[in-house]
């Protein structure tokens, strides 16, 4: 199971449920989050949804150490399911129990409200790995943040501890680890006690003017990482991650 849920009220909680890969994301492990997120949407009964981690990480992006010849052809990729982020009707609120890198940082930008454990961290890690911009952060982050405190996060490739993230805007709220899933979902449960038409209809207003913007961002994103990917960077990039060494760009 790449994930896991379960139902309290009307609130549905969302695991990433691949905790010996650090929650990390393969093309199944896309199909399996897209399906949650249909069916949540679906599901008259499922007012709001949070999303979390199991394990020690949130999620750690992109699986660099998978096969993609061993994976069965996704059904929805990753294409698939920011557009079924994009279009989920209700609020999703994150409780990133671990570190967050990669799509596990830029999913901040597609959800309603984000909850941070004291303990973790998030990092945008793509020009390490001479690479670009994914989920439409180009959008989304300057929105949040603005536009000098997005470009530090999207093209220095730091990590960012949860203070920093609630500085920067990235976070809502900094919880002691220990209560992290608990105030997450008391926060939900208020939300949840409200009419579920009074919810659609707010997020639909929220997200109305911004989700073409998002869909353009995501395709002008995606063509410039396959035009990065297996580049002489990010052949370095990938090199020095299985090395276990720091990459060189100095040439490139």
């Amino acid at each position: 199971m790449l994930t896991t849920t379960h139902d309290q009220g009307a609130v549905r909680v969302l695991r990433f449920n691949r905790p010996e890969a650090l929650n990390a994301f393969n093309g199944a492990m896309f199909d399996a989050v897209a399906e949650e997120l249909l069916a949540a949407a679906e599901n008259d009964a499922v007012k709001v949804l949070i999303i979390t981690g199991e394990g020690r990480a949130f999620s750690a992006g992109m699986d660099l150490a998978d096969s993609p010849s061993k994976q069965a052809a996704p059904v929805h990729g990753f294409e698939g399911m920011f557009e079924a982020f994009i279009e989920f009707p209700k609020p999703i609120l994150l409780a990133i129990n671990g570190v967050g890198v990669g799509f596990g940082c830029t999913i901040t930008g597609l959800v309603d409200l984000v909850f941070m454990a004291e303990s973790a961290k998030l990092r945008c890690p793509f020009t390490a790995l001479g690479l670009t911009a994914e989920a439409a952060s180009t959008v989304t982050f300057p929105a949040l943040m603005g536009p000098q405190m997005a470009n530090w996060v999207l093209l220095s490739s730091e990590w960012l501890d949860a203070q920093t993230c609630k500085t920067y805007g990235l976070a809502f709220e900094v919880v002691a680890d220990a209560e992290l899933l608990a105030r997450t979902m008391e926060q939900a449960q208020v939300l949840a006690a409200k009419p579920l038409a009074s919810l659609i209809t707010t997020k639909e207003m929220l997200m109305a003017p911004r989700r073409e913007a998002l869909r353009e961002a995501s395709e002008i994103e995606t063509a410039a990482l396959g035009s990065l990917m297996g580049g002489p960077a990010n052949q370095e990039a990938i090199a020095a991650f299985k090395e276990r060494r720091e990459p060189d760009f100095a040439k490139f």
